[in-house]
């Protein structure tokens, strides 16, 4: 049986850091594409970071390049996102998601396997 288990998040002050883990287990992801996405009270889920976990290439929406940064260690089976100068309209469940296959990387429909999220909120 696959998991995926997130953990790290908190609650934080607005320009603080948090770092998210993602970990699996019952299969090895070696291709495709692992992500994070986010979902706000009321709103859609939307996509955070993700990683091709064969290449290390990643990829990240406007609203989070250049704070967050997501990474993996393939000997952990294990997805990170560091999240840095944190702001309110962060604030969300973070889920973990894993086997994208084809170039759609940000839309939740790509992705097979889900995690049950952690909850992130930013105090301002």
């Amino acid at each position: 049986q696959v998991q995926l288990v997130e953990s790290g998040g908190g609650l934080v002050q607005a320009g603080g850091s948090l770092r998210l883990s993602c970990a699996a287990s019952g299969r090895t992801f070696s291709s495709g594409y692992m992500a994070w996405f986010r979902q706000a009270p009321g709103k859609e889920r939307e996509f955070v970071a993700a990683i091709i976990v064969s290449s290390s290439t990643t990829r990240y929406p406007d609203s989070v390049k250049g704070r967050f940064t997501i990474s993996r260690d393939n000997a952990k089976n294990t997805v990170y996102l560091q999240m840095n100068s944190l702001k309110p309209e962060d604030t969300g469940v973070y889920y973990c998601a894993a086997d994208c296959i084809s170039g759609s990387y940000y839309y939740t429909g790509c992705y097979y396997y889900w995690g049950q999220g952690t909850q992130v909120t930013v105090s301002s």
